[in-house]
């Protein structure tokens, strides 16, 4: 399939439709008691849906989604963009502020809702501009039952070719560390432009085995939204998550042979497998050692010795392959964006069997820009940026993109829209430098930076990401602005004392260059969470949120 020659997300949907057994599994949700469902149904059911919304809807409506990830998700987008709407696919973790303000903001005509507990979230903000609500499950409320739909009688098979590729498909509200989110208008042409980057890098990993994918990031989220179509192209079987919890256990279940997540879940895994490899003794701690030494010479591709080898050989069988199978036995890559990956957590999931390409991209631009290779994958960079966009660095280093992949533009937003689009090019807002492999790599935030009395720029980013490394530090948030030295909540167990923390920290600061040094903190035991309003939907830091809620503890550590 040449993705560079279809017009839109529909067709790339249809056109895999005549390359594929319709009888082949496509879709599963992995709670128990859940069907799963083959090509054949999945089309049969966006046909019928589509004609339903058809019904309803005007060309170039707006079209609200707000669901946890299930098989109805993607048939609903795809039928969405098929009846001549726009997708906008919201997150189920928003706070009543942020649903209130993209109710007013898109004007929806028609609202998709799984269950009684998401409409709650939003019903008290339901206009006259909604035309229906269709509902996944019962709700209570004047919706129309999305089995209602299935089992009508509509024979119509509409497959809209007027869509073309400078045409919006989606908006995609930014989670956002501050403000309102923004939403992002992204075009047919932008996202099959990354698909086709995405394709040529999976190409390699799908040549062993066929593609199974488990989602776990919500389908709301531009990452994960853009997979759901890789997906379609390479023919992929797709397990959704029942939920984070369970995500171990799922991948058991799935034996994914890709899964693409963001930097706080590949912590977790670094904390959980570490803490276990921290109880071995004897030769099994020497077995471990060892993996991990020459995992990261394999890694760096540097030269083993024919002994080396040999212990190589050995720590493949008796350790790597049995951390691989803990997850399925068939992963082929963990592909990391949304966030930096730290490295040292990079080089050890690498080291220990677990391939993870961190890649990079932000909601603006459909969203990947770059992504590591597997046969050369270099854990503090972010890979060479895909064929199918440009990027150049700026005389202040920012990364600047440019390519079918930039969004059109905020919607309703147009001051916003020109301030980072300046003669094509997308300002990013993050600092970076290309190598001489041409692989990108990110070394700043624009936004997040901290500037101290002495005029020195500081990244908290990287100094939170060492502290989290730590077993004993769940999490952490480093403040500094304006002032003579750095200081830091640090989010720990209840039985954790301070004195264990300043330890912790002390020999963390070793590595620290003077200006970076934390030289005090609060210990503090409630979690930076969605529910909270400090997390972000993917996880983020909402830095202005937390300064508001610790502002009087963090002064008076100055």
């Amino acid at each position: 399939m040449d993705i560079s020659k279809l017009n839109s997300l529909v067709e790339l949907y249809f056109k895999k439709i005549e390359e594929v057994d319709g009888k082949r599994p496509f879709l599963k949700w992995l709670k128990p008691n859940k069907p799963s469902y083959n090509w054949e149904d999945v089309t049969e059911r966006i046909f019928k849906l589509t004609a339903k919304i058809k019904s309803l809807i005007n060309d170039g409506d707006r079209c609200l989604i707000l669901s946890e990830n299930r098989p109805y998700w993607l048939m609903t987008d795809i039928a969405i963009m098929n009846a001549g709407g726009i997708s906008v696919p919201i997150f189920t973790t928003y706070s009543a502020n942020d649903y209130e303000y993209i109710l007013n903001d898109c004007k929806p005509s028609l609202i998709f809702v799984s269950n009684q507990n998401q409409f709650n979230k939003i019903k008290k903000f339901i206009n006259n501009n909604v035309k229906k609500i269709i509902s996944f499950e019962k709700i209570d409320s004047d919706s129309l039952l999305i089995n209602e739909i299935i089992n009508e009688n509509i024979n119509e098979k509409i497959i809209n070719k007027n869509l073309k590729r400078n045409m919006p498909a989606c908006i995609i509200y930014t989670s956002g560390t501050s403000g309102n989110p923004k939403g992002v208008v992204l075009s047919h042409g932008g996202i099959l432009s990354n698909c086709e980057g995405a394709v040529e890098l999976l190409e390699t990993l799908t040549k062993k085995k066929d593609p199974i994918f488990l989602t776990w990031l919500p389908l709301s989220h531009s990452y994960e939204h853009t997979v759901q179509f890789i997906q379609i192209i390479v023919g992929a079987k797709v397990f959704y998550a029942e939920s984070l919890e369970k995500l171990i256990s799922n991948m058991g279940a799935a034996r994914p042979t890709i899964m693409t997540a963001v930097p706080r879940f590949y912590q977790n895994l670094f904390t959980k497998i570490n803490m276990n490899f921290e109880k071995q003794k004897g030769l099994k701690r020497k077995l471990i050692n060892q993996t991990l030494k020459l995992g990261k010479k394999t890694l760096k591709k540097e030269y083993l010795y024919l002994g080396e080898k040999i212990i190589n050989f050995l720590c493949e069988k008796l350790v790597r392959k049995k951390i691989r199978n803990q997850f399925g036995g068939n992963l082929q890559a963990f592909v990391s964006g949304g966030g930096a990956l730290d490295q040292n957590i990079g080089e050890f999931l690498n080291a220990v069997g677990l391939p993870t390409l961190q890649g990079y991209g932000l909601t603006e631009a459909s969203p990947v820009v770059s992504c590591n290779l597997p046969n050369l994958v270099k854990v503090e960079s972010v890979g060479p940026p895909f064929r199918t966009n440009k990027v150049k660095i700026a005389d202040d280093g920012e990364i600047l993109i440019k390519g079918e992949n930039v969004m059109l533009g905020y919607w309703n937003l147009k001051e916003e829209t020109e301030k980072v689009i300046r003669d094509g090019w997308l300002h990013t807002g993050d600092i970076g430098e290309l190598d001489n492999n041409n692989y990108l790599k990110i070394t700043d935030r624009k936004k997040d930076i901290i500037v101290n009395l002495g005029g020195d720029n500081i990244s908290p980013t990287k100094i939170e990401n060492i502290l989290c490394l730590n077993e004993n530090i769940k999490q952490s948030f480093v403040y500094g602005d304006k002032k003579n030295y750095l200081v830091a909540l640090i989010v720990s167990d209840k039985d954790i004392k301070n004195e264990k923390i300043k330890l912790i920290i002390e020999n963390l600061n070793k590595n620290l260059t003077l200006i970076e040094k934390i030289k005090k903190f609060v210990l503090i035991h409630e979690e930076f969470s969605i529910e909270n309003g400090m997390l972000t939907p993917t996880l983020k830091l909402k830095r202005k949120e937390i300064i508001k809620n610790y502002k009087q503890q963090l002064e008076n550590l100055y």
